[in-house]
């Protein structure tokens, strides 16, 4: 059985299917609940994060379903019938509200309600999370990048080093963050993704000497040849033989596109490859690097060493979300139909929110982001003259006749897609706008500035009522 041949109901983790039993057996099945989906900490030890996933998700959602073979493998693993019998007619019907996929976000707002029975709700929880956790963590990487590289192309060539198939949804998620091009051909086509790719240093060694190899590449890509230069000697073999085929090239009406550069000092090399190709009046061709690069190495190259490097192939560190392995996204039960529900801790930071909610962008006078508040559903946000610290209420801001936003919008409702499609680069165009409202302190990669996120007075009377209730039923119950 391939892959490609399976409905989704099985992507989901064994538990969600226990629960979703026990539920039915209890008569919980037509029980209305809301889930928060939210992260609690940058990565990268940011200042942001970069909202990625949802419309792979909501795709996704489509084709969560149970097969026949779905329902007989669940049958040899203990499954009642009356469940399966359940699941053969399963599909969800809930609703979503998201924020926009590209939103620039921060830790501990909800980013995704779900409202619906409570075992629709339940069984899509680790879908949810799998898809919104791993692109919003890849787009955040791709993004960072993009910050320092600027007007500077990069690419994604992370295919070989990727998580599995985790690589498709990758290469959708570095684009969102900012990425030219991919070298995932089928991501390139699923997504519609420029693709791009050079060659190998296999392709040079396949030949008896390396001009053989460039001049050969070159009949071959006339429109779009990139030479590998550091297969046996940069600046004295690969350079050089690079010159010679650009010349050709040009003789033949045709052009030599860039020189790319995959090993070594590439400071040192790309500015000794710029002068020899400037001075042989190559200057049109452009100068790719690629190895082991990061934003912080990207930086460096560029701000502290001036090299001179024109695009980038960034592979395993943006396409694995190097050095962060996941982003902490969670999942959190915040109503059963009109009661308040939330997960109580003894450390208040770790005190979910209870209830169905909004999230409001305050702007400042120059529309740039100013703090997110987050209040309940009913309340009027043009009513609220405060938002208050989560933990320390001391601490609060006055957002009175601040410019607003709704962040939450409803986008999938009874099998239903609301919003329309858009690809990668025109969700990287909405978060690249989204940037320019960012204050510049919270895109420092060392320190940054702590973006405020306030919640109601009412919320926040909401969470204490119910930390106190829940304190008096635990003593009771003791």
């Amino acid at each position: 059985m391939q892959l490609s041949d399976q409905k989704l109901g099985l992507y989901t983790d064994f538990y969600e299917l226990t629960m979703a039993q026990g539920y039915l057996s209890c008569h919980k099945q037509n029980q209305q609940v809301c889930f928060d989906y939210y992260y609690r900490t940058n990565p990268y030890k940011g200042g942001f994060t970069v909202f990625a996933g949802l419309q792979d998700l909501l795709d996704m959602l489509g084709d969560f379903t149970f097969s026949e073979s779905d329902i007989e493998y669940l049958s040899t693993q203990g499954f009642e019938t009356a469940f399966l019998d359940y699941l053969r007619d399963f599909r969800f019907k809930g609703r979503l509200f998201s924020v926009k996929e590209g939103e620039i976000v921060f830790p501990n707002e909800p980013l995704v309600r779900v409202e619906g029975n409570i075992i629709e709700c339940q069984l899509i929880e680790s879908l949810l999370l799998n898809i919104l956790n791993f692109e919003s963590l890849i787009a955040t990487k791709a993004f960072r990048i993009k910050l320092i590289a600027g007007e500077r192309l990069f690419a994604d060539f992370g295919l070989r080093r990727a998580q599995g198939l985790g690589s498709i949804h990758a290469s959708r998620a570095a684009v969102i963050g900012g990425a030219s091009s991919t070298s995932n051909v089928l991501a390139a086509k699923l997504f519609n993704i420029p693709v791009s790719g050079t060659m190998a240093h296999s392709w040079v060694q396949s030949f008896d000497n390396e001009l053989e190899a460039f001049r050969s590449y070159a009949k071959t890509h006339p429109d779009n040849t990139v030479l590998l230069v550091d297969t046996y000697d940069t600046l004295h073999s690969g350079v050089p033989n690079a010159i010679t085929v650009g010349h050709e090239m040009k003789a033949e009406g045709t052009r030599l596109k860039a020189i790319r550069l995959d090993s070594g000092d590439l400071a040192y090399l790309s500015k000794k490859a710029r002068k020899m190709l400037d001075a042989a009046g190559l200057d049109d061709v452009q100068i790719i690097a690629s190895n082991q690069l990061n934003e912080y190495v990207i930086k460096t190259l560029l701000r502290d060493q001036n090299a001179a490097i024109d695009g980038f192939g960034i592979g395993t560190e943006l396409i694995t979300g190097k050095d962060n392995a996941a982003l902490d996204g969670v999942y959190k039960l915040s109503a059963i139909d009109s009661e308040l529900k939330m997960k109580f801790s003894e450390n208040t930071e770790k005190i979910t929110l209870p209830g169905r909610k909004q999230v409001i962008r305050y702007l400042d006078e120059e529309g740039n982001f100013f703090r997110d508040g987050i209040i309940l559903e009913e309340e009027d946000p043009d009513n609220l003259p405060k938002i208050y610290h989560r933990v320390y209420p001391e601490k609060n801001t006055d957002v009175a006749g601040h410019q607003k936003e709704s962040l939450l919008e409803l986008v999938f409702s009874e099998g239903e897609v609301l919003i329309p499609r858009k690809s990668p680069q025109e969700i990287y165009r909405f978060l690249e706008q989204r940037s320019q409202q960012l204050p510049e302190e919270h895109k420092r990669f060392i320190s940054p500035h702590i973006y405020k996120v306030g919640i109601s007075e009412k919320l926040m009377s909401a969470r204490n009522a119910l930390t106190t209730k829940l304190k008096t039923l635990h003593r009771e119950n003791k």
